[in-house]
């Protein structure tokens, strides 16, 4: 993830990519696996994105000690963390810029679809390949990383397995370029397929009929203030009020 196909490189793009997504996150829980040979969980499924963030700004690509690129592992691990018995959409976004080198990522990416979860995939790189620049303390580049014999390693982006990975996980590849943010892509289309599920409000509009009910009110305050006790004696003569103001006197 050091190489520099991508400005700055591959690893500062995918945690910029991150970033921007943890901010655009309403309520929305983010949890972040870190894998290289082995996997293992940065920070759990959270809604606190201010931790979120600061976890993610210590990754780099010594988090990992053991090589290689284990995608089984990184799945493995993210289903783990899901709770199942919760119905809300369950995505998982793979960023890598490697093959499986370690075991069969297409039995277990097919797995969890089957469960519901939604893999994405975006490849760091191109296919071709690119040099890892290898840097001293002082920040300039020395060499490049090199094989136990010698030889410049060249680390080439899969996109053949990681678009096959998305297809059984009911998702899409992208691959990264140094203009778009893909993880935005990624994100309109958990919003689009969110929407689907929920589907659309439905409003009613009421034809208003209160107006009938004041008009009457109005009409029969009216006749109250036009029928006087002077103009229809037998109303004062069953006024229980009356006979009670005539008891006092």
């Amino acid at each position: 993830m050091k190489a520099e196909d991508i400005k700055p490189n591959r690893l500062e793009k995918a945690k910029f990519e991150i970033r921007n997504l943890i901010e655009r996150l309403g309520g929305d829980r983010l949890g972040l696996v870190v894998f290289a040979g082995d996997a293992f969980t940065q920070f759990p499924l959270t809604t606190d994105y201010s931790a979120a963030n600061l976890f993610l700004d210590v990754v780099d690509t010594d988090v990992v000690p053991t090589p290689g690129t284990s995608i089984q592992a990184a799945i493995k691990r993210a289903m783990d963390s899901f709770d199942f018995e919760d119905p809300t959409t369950k995505v998982l976004v793979i960023i890598t810029d490697g093959e499986e080198t370690e075991g069969e990522a297409f039995s277990v990416a097919e797995e969890a679809g089957k469960k519901g979860v939604i893999i994405y995939t975006i490849g760091m790189g191109s296919p071709i390949g690119s040099p890892i620049p290898v840097y001293n303390p002082a920040g300039m580049q020395v060499d490049f990383k090199r094989d136990r014999s010698g030889s410049i390693v060249i680390t080439k982006l899969d996109e053949t397995s990681l678009e096959k990975i998305a297809a059984v996980g009911n998702g899409t590849y992208y691959r990264a370029t140094n203009a778009q943010n893909e993880l935005d892509d990624v994100y309109k289309s958990i919003n689009s397929l969110q929407k689907r599920e929920f589907g659309v409000k439905q409003f009613t509009d009421y034809e208003d009929r209160f107006q009938f009910f004041i008009a009457a009110g109005i009409i029969l305050l009216l006749i109250e203030l036009l029928i006087s006790e002077k103009k229809i004696g037998w109303i004062a003569r069953w006024n229980p009020l009356k006979r009670e103001e005539g008891v006092r006197t």
